[in-house]
């Protein structure tokens, strides 16, 4: 036990003292919030450089586009006569504040479609020299307020523009709603209270009876938190598998076995590395709970509750699970190390597996949204993908306590196996050069080793 400890403490400290490891350990927080809060930003501003032209074959709408100055909305000069198509062009504007969309409403008589035209031109970017480039183009069919099956129509150069899409639709919708009430007789302050949305309030109620907000934002703790289970996992499974390799190629495990057993050596490596990632979960956890009381504390301030989205019970079920998580990822990447004589090899090796034992992340959208399918049991009771699929439905959910008891069951005997086979395996592949093994080798191996 004395000879694990000592690997054990060997490779705890030799990655603790490294300056990169300070250093990723400070400023992953700050590098997993770039990465979340800054395409956020980006998108935006997206959004708000988009230039829309409005065209509306109905001449009725040109309110709910044009800024108001005085209480009425301002014209500019008309443009070109397009045949029989006459029509009227009004100022840039926004279509709401909190859309940030710049527009330019025309309204035309006649086909809406040929008086489209010209700004399908300037869209397409064949139009007059030195026009204002636009993104997109709406067009309004004129029978918008007589006939429910019409159509808007949308034109941009990106398939995927369904941003601005939706958010001009559901004004042209609202608008329109509105002008068909105000035909009947409704007053305009009336149909607005009338057309008026309701929130949905996302409430979840635990077995106990307690209810709690959830929406968006239990939706994306439940991400982060399966990123902080499954990321030092595969970070400190590349070091074992890395060390392993590194010693089998500068023959320094020769000298290790002579003085210790197989199972000696890969406890303590194991543990070791281990210990380094609870360290630094450990440091990124008390970092995070420090930015999120503040956060808060000063949300708080404002009326916000952002701690009913949170709860203390997850932090000891993270724990667990990421042992587990950890053990088994471990034991696979040790096989490859030990079995390999490159880290290019190794990586060959164990890609198909860590392929597979990913199964959870790549699902994690559904298991979120539905904690309780089929699906999300029967991957949670399934030992490789426990950890991280049990852990993603007790963070959004109450799974029974039989599932959980099962679960952790489970994934324990697999990484006892695990084990047993790697030490198995480790013990004559650590030793190993040349080809590797072939699966048929690799059963000897457990059988004689």
């Amino acid at each position: 036990m004395s000879k694990a400890f000592a690997v054990f403490r060997r490779e705890y400290l030799e990655v603790v003292r490294k300056k990169s490891f300070i250093i990723m350990t400070l400023l992953f927080p700050f590098l997993m919030g770039g990465v979340m809060v800054i395409p956020a930003m980006l998108a935006m501003r997206g959004i708000e450089s988009k230039r829309v032209v409005i065209v509306d074959g109905t001449g009725r709408l040109r309110q709910a586009f044009a800024e108001k100055q005085g209480g009425q909305p301002t014209d500019e000069s008309p443009i070109p006569d397009l045949g029989q198509n006459k029509a009227k062009k009004q100022p840039t504007s926004q279509v709401a504040n909190s859309l940030e969309i710049k527009t330019e409403y025309v309204a035309a008589s006649g086909d809406p479609k040929a008086a489209a035209q010209p700004y399908l031109d300037r869209l397409k970017g064949n139009g007059t020299k030195g026009a204002q480039r636009v993104d997109g183009v709406l067009v309004i069919p004129s029978d918008a307020f007589d006939n429910s099956d019409a159509k808007l129509g949308y034109y941009s150069r990106a398939a995927t523009d369904f941003i601005t899409q939706e958010r001009l639709g559901g004004m042209v919708n609202h608008a329109v709603s509105r002008g068909r009430l105000a035909s009947r007789g409704i007053e305009p302050v009336e149909a607005d209270r009338l057309l008026k949305r309701l929130r949905v309030e996302v409430v979840k109620v635990s077995k106990t009876g307690e209810e709690k907000k959830g929406g968006e934002l239990s939706f994306l703790v439940g991400f982060v938190f399966a990123a902080l289970l499954l990321v030092p996992n595969l970070i400190y499974g590349q070091e074992v598998m890395r060390g392993i390799v590194q010693e089998k190629t500068e023959r320094v495990v020769e000298i290790l076995i002579s003085s210790m057993s197989s199972l000696q050596l890969l406890s303590g490596k194991v543990l070791g590395l281990a210990a380094v990632g609870l360290t630094q979960v450990a440091v990124w956890m008390t970092m995070g709970g420090l930015m999120a009381v503040y956060t808060g504390s000063a949300a708080l301030m404002g009326g916000i509750n952002l701690f009913q989205y949170f709860e203390v019970r997850i932090i000891p079920w993270f724990f667990v699970f990421y042992l587990l998580g950890y053990l088994i990822y471990v034991c696979i990447y040790a096989i490859g190390g030990a079995i390999s004589n490159s880290e290019k090899e190794a990586q060959q090796f164990l890609g198909p597996l860590m392929m597979v034992a990913m199964i959870p992340w790549f699902l994690a959208m559904p298991i979120i949204q539905n904690p309780d399918s089929t699906l999300a049991v029967v991957l949670s009771l399934i030992p490789v993908f426990t950890p991280i699929t049990m852990f993603m439905r007790v963070i959004v959910s109450e799974p029974p306590l039989w599932q959980l008891g099962l679960s952790i069951a489970l994934a324990v005997g697999t990484i006892y196996v695990f084990f047993w086979m790697t030490a198995k395996i480790f013990r004559v592949g650590i030793l190993s050069y040349g080809k590797r093994p072939s699966p048929v080798e690799l059963w000897r191996w457990l059988k004689v080793a």
